[in-house]
């Protein structure tokens, strides 16, 4: 198993219906980078669809890309996703 890195692509690349959260678009949870990676901000309380995701290849892929927004780009080109986004 991959450990997570806190890259925030997970929170910010699908979509997470619980949360409203459209896909491509960053979780409202989800904060800044402040130097440890982007955390929840309810973590203790996150759905169980975000409370049952495992870190697989695709954190791996994705996590040393630069941004978040890079991060996002590539985990979706991953799915096949990229054209998907706003089309809701």
């Amino acid at each position: 198993m991959t450990a997570c890195t806190a890259c925030g692509a997970c929170c910010a690349a699908p979509d997470i219906h619980a949360l409203g959260k459209p896909l491509g678009v960053p979780c409202l949870h989800l904060g800044a980078d402040t130097g440890a990676g982007h955390l929840c901000a309810v973590y203790p309380d996150r759905p169980g669809v975000c409370r049952s995701y495992q870190p697989d290849w695709v954190c791996g892929e994705v996590a040393p890309l630069p941004t978040l927004a890079a991060r996002v780009a590539r985990f979706l080109a991953i799915y096949g996703l990229e054209g998907e986004m706003g089309d809701g």
